[in-house]
């Protein structure tokens, strides 16, 4: 049963570059979640999440066990990115029953995505939720935090987020297509945790850089989402993704 799930998905997920939208959709997916790292809500909590995941000690961060802080970093991303996979099939289920109306969806989508980018700049308040759950330190407790920072951090994620589903509306708003923009949003905030974790001993100066560039960062971000607020509104990622599907991938197929 396996081989025809996997078949399907693999033949999906041709259909889905071949036509053009989704390798810029994962690119934009992915700058989204490693902007989204860099933002208060997340950057100064790193060193936090990376102690509780590895077990709460006197030993300090950078003489703890590299292998151990990797693996909890790949379970905490883990945790995060089952409740954004899990987002995001639960909007492409939305937007299927919807398809007929998929120009209205994007346009609307795309004025979402200008207004959350606002919000990224600082116009409102970006929340989080502290949801009553506390999960055991070490790493049997890592993919359970994880879950939580995902359910208690959406809100202030919110902007960067809601353009990776607005981009998942954007196409045919189906399962495949969902899965992979979640993902690829998903890699683009763990990775640096990952990094981080491999190289703890590095990551003062690289926190401090961050953070004097935080507001440069913000209005990077911030336009990054406008653009993609503007295309979706105006047809325009329609234009360049069949740009993309004439020009540069027409003849591609995902060898199965």
């Amino acid at each position: 049963m396996m081989a025809p799930a996997l078949s399907s998905l693999a033949a999906g997920l041709s259909d889905q570059i071949a036509g053009g939208a989704l390798p810029l959709a994962v690119l934009v997916a992915a700058l989204a979640g490693l902007v989204s790292f860099a933002t208060p809500c997340v950057l100064p909590l790193v060193p936090g999440y990376l102690g509780y995941v590895t077990g709460l000690s006197d030993v300090a961060l950078e003489e703890r066990s590299r292998g151990r802080m990797v693996l909890g970093a790949l379970l905490f991303i883990l945790g995060f990115t089952v409740v954004f996979v899990l987002a995001s099939m639960f909007v492409a289920t939305a937007g299927r029953a919807l398809v007929e109306h998929r120009e209205l969806l994007m346009r609307i989508g795309g004025v979402v995505v200008i207004l959350m980018a606002l919000v990224f700049l600082g116009a409102g308040a970006q929340r989080t939720f502290r949801l009553p759950v506390k999960p055991a330190t070490g790493l049997a407790g890592a993919p359970v935090l994880g879950a939580v920072f995902g359910l208690g951090w959406a809100p202030c994620m919110g902007p960067t987020l809601a353009a990776v589903l607005a981009l998942n509306l954007a196409g045919d708003a189906s399962m495949t297509r969902a899965v992979v923009l979640a993902v690829a949003y998903c890699l683009g905030l763990g990775l640096p945790f990952i990094l981080i974790a491999a190289a703890y001993e590095r990551w003062a100066p690289v926190s401090a850089w961050l953070q004097r560039h935080q507001r440069a960062i913000q209005v990077v971000g911030a336009g990054l989402l406008i653009i993609v607020g503007l295309l979706l509104l105006t047809g325009g990622w329609d234009t360049i993704t069949q740009w993309l599907q004439i020009r540069l991938i027409s003849d591609w197929e995902v060898p199965l």
